[in-house]
């Protein structure tokens, strides 16, 4: 049963009233048991959420920015296609990158202030970010391994974006739903959304009637046997 009628009605709930941990238990109930990326993966604030439509972005190490006989134009440019990737960026998707060693920063303050501006919803790198206070001063919300400095611009280009990639045997394809927290990164199948979130839901409502019952005195065997949930 869905239980709203766009994907900003959803976005807006979800902030609300879910968590990550909520929409991680449906999953697991619905056979889908890798979902979480790597616990590493954590907002530069524990405030940050993020909930979007995925925009999967792929990088390369490069050694060097003279190009190879077969590099093509692609290894001339700086940066690679980071520059139209971000550009494509759409209202409420997630820059989602990973394909790079972690050895230099995949997203920073410049890249968010665009973000912002295109009503992106937030960013998930699968190595380091830069320019933290700049990020938090903006508030935008950005998920990485952490924090350091040195920069992609002379050790990785983006070469493809809006392609499926995987980060720890997790695939993310354009369109899946991104959900984020202080307690780790969702990676939701478009063909799940539906049943995870109106899961979810539903055991929000009973979780806040089993915590009230505890309040009351109800022991934890009793409330989940009358409940189902814990």
């Amino acid at each position: 049963m869905k239980l709203w009628d766009s994907d900003e009605e959803l976005f807006l709930i979800a902030k609300q009233t879910l968590f990550t941990a909520l929409v991680g238990d449906i999953l697991d109930k619905m056979g889908l048991v890798h979902q979480f990326l790597p616990a590493a993966i954590k907002p530069l604030s524990p405030q940050m959420v993020t909930i979007g439509r995925a925009m999967p972005v792929l990088e390369a190490d490069v050694y060097e920015e003279k190009s190879s006989k077969n590099g093509g134009n692609l290894m001339r440019k700086p940066f690679g296609l980071m520059f139209e990737a971000l550009d494509s960026l759409k209202k409420d998707e997630v820059y989602i990158c990973s394909g790079s060693s972690p050895s230099y920063a995949l997203w920073g303050g410049l890249m968010s202030t665009r973000a912002m501006f295109l009503k992106g919803a937030g960013a998930v790198v699968n190595g380091y970010s830069r320019d933290t206070n700049e990020i938090l001063k903006l508030g935008f919300p950005t998920f990485s391994i952490g924090s350091y400095a040195q920069d992609q611009g002379v050790r990785g280009k983006v070469i493809d974006y809006y392609t499926s990639i995987e980060i720890e045997g997790i695939r993310v394809s354009p369109g899946d739903l991104i959900f984020g927290d202080r307690d780790g990164v969702l990676i939701i199948p478009d063909k799940a959304v539906e049943e995870a979130f109106s899961g979810a839901i539903i055991k929000s409502r009973k979780e806040n009637q089993v915590k009230k019952a505890l309040e009351e005195g109800m022991s934890t065997v009793d409330a989940f046997r009358k409940y189902k949930v814990m």
